[in-house]
C-alpha cells in the first residue's frame, strides 16, 4: 500500500529538505558549507523553468519524506545560478570558508559544476535525489526517481544522465541500475573523487 504522495516541489518545503540532505549526504562538500547554502542551493530550482523537482509527502500528515531535482538544460541553469545567486551563496558560505579558507576556490568551481555531462546532446541532468532515514524501505525514492524521468521525458529531453560515487556506494549504484539506468562511464574529478557517470534514453532513436 502506497502511503505517500509526489508533489511539485515547494518553498515551504525547503526546511525539510535541506535536512534530509543533510543526512543523506553526510561528509559531502555541498553539506559541509552549511544548511544556509543548501537553502540557497534548493530554492534556486523554483521559479526555474528548466528545473525538474518533486517532493514525496506521507499521504496522513504531509511531512516531508524525499526530494528529487534536476534541470533540462544543466549547461544553462548552473551558469545562471552562479551569475543571479553568487552573492547569496557566498554570504551562506562564509562560515565554513573562514573555517577553511581553502574551500574557497573548490565553492568556485562547485558553482559552475553541470555533473559532468556525457557527449549526448541534450540531455538533462538528475541533480539530487535524497529520502529520510525513517522513509526508506517504502518505495519512495523509485516514486520519486521515476517522476522526475517521466517529467523530463514530457519535456522532450532525449536522454537524462546523472553521477554518483563509484567507492563505498554499493546500494546506490545498484539502486539506479535496478531502475533502468545504464552505467555509460567512470571518471575521477579534479579532487580525486571516483565517480560512476549513468544515463538513459528517453526518446526513441536518442544515442
Amino acid at each position: 500500500m502506497i502511503d505517500f504522495r509526489i508533489v511539485p516541489f515547494e518553498r515551504g518545503q525547503i526546511r525539510t529538505v535541506v535536512e534530509i540532505h543533510g543526512l543523506a549526504f553526510r561528509g559531502f562538500f555541498l553539506t559541509s558549507l552549511g544548511p544556509g547554502f543548501l537553502k540557497v542551493f534548493y530554492r534556486s530550482f523554483l521559479g526555474e523553468k528548466t528545473a525538474i523537482g518533486f517532493a514525496a509527502v506521507d499521504a496522513a500528515n504531509g511531512a516531508v519524506l524525499g526530494g528529487v531535482f534536476g534541470t533540462t538544460a544543466p549547461a544553462g541553469f548552473f551558469r545562471r545560478l552562479a551569475l543571479r545567486k553568487w552573492a547569496a551563496f557566498g554570504l551562506a558560505a562564509l562560515g565554513a570558508v573562514a573555517k577553511k579558507p581553502g574551500i574557497a576556490i573548490r565553492l568556485l568551481h562547485g558553482l559552475s559544476y553541470r555533473g559532468d555531462p556525457p557527449a549526448h546532446p541534450g540531455y538533462a541532468l538528475l541533480s539530487s535525489i535524497a529520502v529520510s532515514p525513517e522513509a526508506q524501505g517504502r518505495g519512495v525514492g523509485k516514486a520519486l526517481l521515476d517522476a522526475w524521468v517521466e517529467a523530463a521525458r514530457q519535456r522532450a529531453c532525449p536522454g537524462a544522465y546523472l553521477t554518483t560515487d563509484t567507492v563505498d556506494n554499493d546500494a546506490v549504484n545498484l539502486f539506479y541500475r535496478k531502475n533502468g539506468w545504464t552505467l555509460e562511464d567512470s571518471f575521477v574529478t579534479r579532487e580525486g573523487r571516483k565517480m560512476n557517470r549513468y544515463t538513459m534514453v528517453l526518446a526513441a532513436g536518442s544515442q
